[in-house]
């Protein structure tokens, strides 16, 4: 059976995934060697079967010196050609990985993938057309796909690594999927069109140089059409890790709370009910929704997590600077704090307002002593004639007689009844009148300054948090 034009190929994949919207910019990754070139000259000739505004960006990482500068000066040559813009952004990817304490191939697919993102995203608005609609066209074959895989099973991946690489991923599609490697370059050599070899492809002391030329021929002299026959497995593959994806995606939607960039928080009740497969999923899917250039999180940190939600005792440092502990009926996750948010003391004048630091503020006003209603984070006093109160921390020892209650009990007690976490406690203001405590914030006020019916002077005292994620943990 004779192998169809990869043009043919190309369009087939594009059609029956929608990987591409007629109208809509697209964004080629370019790095002229010879997948992303004979990508570029199927897009700009329409034989994918898309038509719309089309442009190049290619990222010079600064690692071959001279070569580095050939590869980009021909792609710009080839766009020339073509009549397609190209834009070159020189980044120092080397530099990038040291300060962020990646590998140079982490590091640069995350300069590449956010250049790519900006640079979508004014082709977009110069198009007049919705961000959403616009994709950016990576150049990863058959060969890449059976290649990757290869690699995660030796090194080790669950069920969402094996499945390889995506036809698409948010906004980046790869129409070249279905195609392999030895198709394009004779379809570049029936164009005459040169390309870039890198010849660190051909080092065999990296892992994937490894693979393709050691491994991967010796799976297809047992089965000549391993790509192939591989292909359909990862199609099945990662259509049953998107059915279980989108599952652990519900759960961790009702089972998380997610601020993103701040802190996720499980509830340990709920997710002691899943089953372990799908409780390591959960807490993937939610870690990565809350801080998505964590890169370094592996597969042992979450099973780590995964245990520690039966551990009251649990806590842990994560890489990116992360880390986890429980605390109550919740397993947090969140970005380090070298120095926890503690009350800057602060004098509060009736009526007036008292800057609490980090800690955030309270408020005094007169009210209606005969129309008034509270929470924990607003309470309403007998003032009497105050003129000022005292704010600051909770002190070891601090005791205070409760609203409603006959004896006094110690602010620790408290505060371990109403699960303030103990990072918080610092923070949780203790406002005073002299010796006296009047309201301890968020959880209780005093007995001793209750309104009642001949109160002549009633002042309202509010806790504006420092943040939504102290008021939603406290």
């Amino acid at each position: 059976m004779s192998t169809p034009p990869v043009s043919d190929v190309v369009r087939a994949t594009c059609d029956r995934l929608g990987l591409l919207e007629a109208g809509a910019p697209v964004v080629a990754l370019v790095s002229g060697g010879a997948d992303s070139v004979a990508m570029l000259r199927l897009l700009a000739s329409g034989a994918s079967g898309w038509t719309g505004p089309l442009s190049v960006l290619h990222v010079n990482h600064l690692l071959r010196g001279e070569e580095s500068e050939g590869d980009a000066d021909s792609v710009v040559e080839l766009c020339g050609h073509l009549g397609v813009e190209c834009e070159v952004v020189r980044v120092d990817v080397a530099e990038y990985a040291a300060e962020e304490g990646l590998n140079l191939e982490d590091a640069g697919r995350r300069v590449r993938y956010r250049l790519a993102e900006q640079a979508l995203d004014a082709a977009c608005v110069s198009a007049g057309v919705s961000p959403t609609r616009g994709r950016i066209a990576v150049a990863h074959t058959r060969d890449d796909r059976a290649e990757t895989f290869l690699m995660r099973a030796i090194t080790g991946a669950g069920a969402g690594g094996l499945a390889s690489i995506r036809y698409s991923r948010g906004r980046i599609v790869r129409p070249l999927l279905d195609c392999d490697r030895a198709d394009l370059r004779s379809y570049l050599e029936e164009l005459g069109q040169p390309w870039r070899e890198d010849a660190s492809n051909s080092d065999t002391s990296r892992l994937r140089a490894l693979v393709r030329h050691e491994i991967l021929p010796v799976a297809e002299r047992v089965n000549p059409a391993f790509r192939e026959t591989l292909a359909r497995s990862l199609d099945l593959l990662a259509a049953d890790d998107a059915l279980l994806s989108r599952m652990a995606s519900d759960f961790a939607r009702d089972f998380a709370e997610v601020a993103v960039g701040s802190e996720v928080a499980f509830d340990r009740e709920w997710m002691l009910t899943l089953e372990r497969t799908m409780s390591r999923r959960v807490v993937r899917s939610a870690i990565f929704s809350a801080f998505p250039e964590a890169s370094r999180i592996e597969s042992a940190h979450i099973e780590a997590l995964v245990d520690g939600l039966g551990d009251d005792d649990f806590a842990r440092d994560l890489p990116d600077g992360l880390r986890a502990w429980t605390e109550y009926g919740r397993l947090v996750v969140s970005q380090a704090v070298t120095e926890p948010a503690v009350v800057a003391p602060s004098l509060l004048s009736l009526p007036g307002t008292a800057d609490l630091g980090r800690a955030g503020r309270i408020t005094a006003e007169e009210v209606d002593p005969d129309h008034f209603s509270g929470t924990s984070d607003s309470v309403v006093i007998d003032a009497g004639d105050l003129t000022r109160l005292a704010v600051g921390a909770p002190i070891e020892g601090d005791r205070m007689r409760p609203l409603g209650m006959d004896g006094t009990r110690k602010l620790s007690d408290l505060l371990i009844d109403a699960k303030v976490p103990r990072r918080f406690r610092p923070a949780t203001p203790v406002v005073r009148d002299g010796e006296r405590i009047v309201w301890l914030a968020g959880v209780r006020m005093s007995e001793e300054y209750r309104v009642v019916p001949d109160t002549a002077r009633a002042v309202r005292l509010t806790w504006e948090r420092p943040d939504a994620a102290y008021e939603d943990n406290a």
